[in-house]
């Protein structure tokens, strides 16, 4: 079951109503396991970060200095897990709207002793806006968003002009914002957005999409999806300016 709030007009005194922003999720209900639960209470309170809206210093989030990689929609968080294993000498900041997901995630961590790790269970719009500072990440992960695939929902689209401006200013000069989906129409509205955006640099030699990273983890989805000949479409661009 799934509840949309995303439009629904609000109220904010007798006679005048506005409109929430538009959303690019729907907020699922899904049952906890009991597991994903106990990583809630227990591990939460070691790797998770509430959302405030101040900004944050990455380098009290983590004690210590290193680059930092933030992680949009991570989902269950098995690939953003397996890249903070991998790269031990980076940071990693994970925004995950579902609860299910950020205590698999938790668990992970914990399973694989991670000490580079973070996350934060709120919507990915209001933590860029508010609590990432300018020129502080050096890479934001986007991988297999909701492509409301629908004409009328394609306004939900996370990827769009004010949303990749924000990015931008995230990253520091030379930073990339990596994307990836597996619906081509997506991919095509992604690249349009990149393109008419500024200070970005296609790093793909023929202006359009690169081979996927070998630092990017095969996700069972993706796995399943190559296996009925689906496409994946992987998308980088570099702040230059």
């Amino acid at each position: 079951m799934t509840t949309d709030d995303s439009i629904a007009p609000k109220v904010d005194k007798p006679g005048c109503i506005r409109q929430h922003p538009i959303r690019s999720f729907v907020r699922s209900r899904g049952r906890l396991s009991s597991r994903q639960r106990q990583a809630l209470d227990n591990y939460r309170p070691v790797m998770g970060i509430e959302y405030s809206a101040l900004p944050v210093r990455m380098n009290d989030l983590f004690a210590r200095v290193a680059p930092v990689v933030l992680e949009i929609g991570f989902g269950m968080g098995g690939s953003l897990v397996a890249m903070a294993a991998s790269n031990p000498q980076q940071n990693f900041l994970g925004i995950e709207v579902h609860l299910p997901g950020v205590g698999a995630c938790l668990n992970a961590a914990n399973d694989a002793s991670l000490n580079n790790l973070r996350v934060i269970c709120h919507d990915a719009v209001e933590v860029l806006e508010n609590m990432i500072p300018d020129d502080s990440l050096t890479m934001v992960q986007l991988f297999f968003p909701d492509p409301w695939h629908k004409t009328r929902h394609n306004k939900r689209r996370i990827v769009q002009q004010t949303f990749v401006e924000r990015v931008r200013h995230t990253l520091k000069i030379g930073g990339i914002f990596h994307m990836a989906t597996d619906w081509q129409p997506y991919a095509e509205h992604m690249l349009t957005i990149m393109h008419a955006a500024k200070g970005y640099r296609n790093l793909s030699g023929n202006n359009n999409y690169v081979p996927r990273p070998a630092r990017r983890p095969l996700t069972k989805f993706e796995l399943r999806g190559q296996s009925l000949g689906h496409g994946i479409w992987d998308l980088m661009f570099e702040r230059v300016q």
